[in-house]
């Protein structure tokens, strides 16, 4: 073609052998003068594969915020995150212990030690035990690395590290010992230091008179074993002690610990930390020596503590198995979902994420799809009993704190429980509806028929019926774009993937027969079906649009179409909601300006003619209203991060859906899946960097497409586990 030029990239090469990860390309022009560019392409595998041994070069190369992290729980809030370069901090969020001090609900968690040091003394050539001389490092969990301590004359003493948290336990257990040494008569011993914190996870610790005097006054040696205890209030405790050697009181302050994650959120970007001594402890090969690091009122066991390694793997064993998974992929999947079950109460919820989420309502429902995936049935039944017992006049909590589920803003978490109720359903019968949720009596399907009833009456949070369209209007932030003050994505109105969810959840009570609201069921889906339609699709633009901008009480007939591509268009084509050719139409616009390796766009990098304009707490406007993609999500929260939020950056947990969607749109024809197998297997990546084994929140819409975030969240490991469960039950 004149003026153009087409280049061809082949998926396998010479040998016939597919090619993984991405490939450079380089383009120079000359035209007057030399001109180059870079980018990459990345060759899919329809077979990704997933190894919690992560690189050694891939740790020493990596630094600051994007430094590889092991992510430990224990199945009731409480995390352990530390660096795969032992001794090293990212984020004020990493810890030795974040416990959770309420014994039955997921509070926010509370740091009692920041980090670990470690250096070896092996015939007096003392090392520290780092990056610098890392030989192996695993995520697990179990975490596991394995050091090459400097031995002099070119001998070298093997040391191994493993570290997890005990189940349901506020209990990190070290297990150290000597693996060999090339010489047998090395000695070897480890010089072993923690430096301790003392607040709220969101908090930051610096030394000043108060501080050294509060760590320095509640600090105690244990009289009984080698150790200490530090004992700040009667409400709260740790004890660190080890199974056998020394421990010599030695106190210090680390001062100016980097937190480089919150240097790129610009908040404070360091920390200090306090160490009351150190242990000395003697390794042999024989009998490795234990460091527990406790926040229990009572100690555990040494039977549990020697066997912790034992006890996590039946329970990895047990996450991987329960859904007849074959892939490596898959099994990792399966396995990280199991870190956001937690107790409440006497039942389950799901964190939202780690390291700085508790139990969302929207977040948690939209996992419990992936958990019937990874066979978790039980737990999804007790989260729908969680949710079922708050719901009030149709509504249904945002978040939960403790016990307390005041805030209601969301017009998505009543919808999604509708899902999850049907998908329960499907597999254990529809006699799961009539579980009950709390002691009056009421069941699923009560709760289900309260949340339409309360939906068309009009919710004491204002969301509401119009009864022409059969449409849903939602307050601006009620939706998972949520951000407020300032709005970065003010959804005033329609937003479709509520008219998605609502039509499902009409459709669901016209099946259960439930007893309809003045007007049976059925219609109501029907009216609403032919309005999304009628107001949402965009013949010129080839997609539907993301919301009818209208104030409220003002119909869906009087509202404005956004004609921004956003990715939540892909919901009603997941329900398959929609004519095949529409939605095939929309795909490709999706496939063009909104899909990155494992991540789709919240909004596309084309100008819009309904403008979006982005104004500070101050009502200075924050962006370009007519051009408002915003490519990178970094910088002050208010006036760069909130803003950038939903408006270019781009999201995990959408992507598995819109995989979902190519699929369906083309009935599952092998070419089909197979493609949707593809894309869905490039979020395998995410896996091995960032919190290993773990899928984070957000990329930057911009190359290089850098995570963002919480770096462990749920909804897009919970959604990759279920798309890719459900494209691999469909025959080759």
């Amino acid at each position: 073609m004149k003026d153009r030029h087409f280049a061809l990239f082949a998926p396998f090469d010479a040998f016939k052998r597919t090619r993984r990860g991405p490939a450079r390309l380089q383009v120079e022009r000359y035209f007057q003068e030399r001109k180059a560019s870079d980018g990459s392409i990345l060759f899919l595998d329809e077979k990704p594969e997933y190894t919690p041994q992560v690189p050694v070069a891939l740790i020493e190369r990596s630094a600051g915020s994007q430094a590889p992290i092991v992510l430990l729980t224990n199945g009731r809030g409480g995390m352990a995150r530390i660096c795969a370069d032992l001794g090293s901090v990212k984020s004020k969020y990493d810890c030795v212990l974040g416990a959770n001090l309420h014994p039955d609900l997921p509070v926010d968690r509370h740091i009692f030690v920041k980090r670990v040091r470690l250096w070896a003394n092996a015939d007096r050539f003392v090392t520290p035990l780092n990056a610098a001389n890392l030989q192996t490092f695993e995520a697990g969990p179990p975490a596991r690395w394995e050091f090459a301590a400097i031995a002099g004359d070119g001998q070298v003493a093997r040391i191994e590290a493993v570290a997890d948290l005990l189940q349901g336990s506020n209990t990190t257990v070290f297990s150290l010992r000597l693996l060999d040494t090339s010489k047998p008569e090395t000695s070897v011993s480890l010089t072993i230091r923690f430096d301790l914190e003392d607040r709220n996870f969101h908090s930051e610790t610096h030394r000043n008179a108060g501080a050294e005097h509060h760590f320095s006054a509640h600090c105690h040696l244990l009289h009984d074993r080698p150790g200490f205890y530090f004992r700040p209030a009667g409400d709260r405790h740790v004890r660190i002690y080890a199974t056998h050697g020394l421990f010599h009181n030695a106190p210090e302050w680390a001062i100016q610990i980097p937190h480089p994650v919150e240097q790129t959120r610009g908040q404070i970007g360091a920390g200090d930390g306090f160490s009351p001594g150190w242990f000395e402890i003697a390794l042999t090969r024989e009998v490795p020596a234990y460091i527990i690091v406790n926040a229990e009122a009572e100690d555990p066991l040494p039977a549990v503590v020697s066997g912790f390694e034992q006890v996590r793997a039946a329970f990895n064993s047990g996450a991987q198995t329960s859904a007849e998974l074959p892939d490596t992929f898959s099994r990792q999947l399966a396995l990280a979902t199991r870190a956001y079950v937690v107790a409440r109460n006497k039942s389950k919820s799901i964190i939202a994420g780690y390291p700085w989420f508790l139990d969302w309502g929207r977040d948690s429902l939209i996992c419990a799809r992936g958990l019937i995936s990874a066979g978790l049935l039980q737990e999804v039944e007790e989260l729908l009993i969680t949710f079922g017992r708050f719901e009030k006049d149709g509504t249904l909590p945002n978040t939960i704190h403790g016990e307390d589920a005041s805030n209601r803003d969301t017009s998505d978490a009543p919808l999604w429980y509708g899902v999850v109720a049907e998908e329960l359903a499907a597999l254990k019968g529809d006699d799961q509806y009539q579980t009950k949720v709390d002691p009056s009596g009421r069941t699923i399907a009560d709760v289900l028929r309260a949340i339409a009833v309360g939906y068309i009456s009009t919710t004491p949070n204002r969301i509401h019926l119009d009864p022409n369209s059969g449409l849903i209007w939602s307050p601006s932030h009620f939706t998972w774009m949520d951000t407020n003050y300032p709005a970065g994505t003010p959804r005033e109105g329609y937003p479709i993937e509520i008219q998605s969810l609502w039509i499902r959840l009409l459709d669901q009570l016209a099946q259960l027969g439930s007893p309809p609201h003045e007007e049976p069921w059925n219609l109501r889906a029907q009216r609403a079906r032919e309005s999304l339609l009628k107001y949402f699709w965009l013949e010129e633009q080839g997609w539907f649009a993301d919301v009818l901008h209208a104030p409220y009480r003002a119909s869906a007939a009087e509202a404005i179409p956004d004609d921004a591509l956003r990715s939540n268009c892909v919901i009603p084509l997941q329900f398959e909601q929609v004519p095949k050719d529409k939605a095939r139409r929309c795909l490709r616009n999706v496939l063009r300006y909104l899909v990155l390796p494992g991540a789709l766009r919240s909004l596309a990098p084309l100008p819009v003619t309904n403008a979006l304009p982005i104004h500070g707490s101050d009502w200075r406007l924050l962006n370009h209203p007519q051009e408002p993609y915003w490519g990178r999500y970094e910088g002050d929260e208010d006036t760069v991060r909130k803003p950038a939020y939903h408006n270019g950056t781009a999201w995990t947990w959408t992507f598995p859906g819109f995989c979902e969607a190519l699929a369906r749109a083309w009935n599952f024809s092998p070419p089909a899946v197979a493609a949707a197998k593809a894309y869905l297997g490039s979020i395998g990546a995410l896996l091995s960097e960032g919190c290993i084994g773990h899928i984070p929140e957000i990329l930057d819409g911009d190359l290089p497409h850098t995570p963002r975030g919480c770096d462990a969240q749920s909804w897009g490991t919970t959604e990759a586990l279920r798309v890719w469960k459900l494209l691999n039950t469909i025959p080759s």
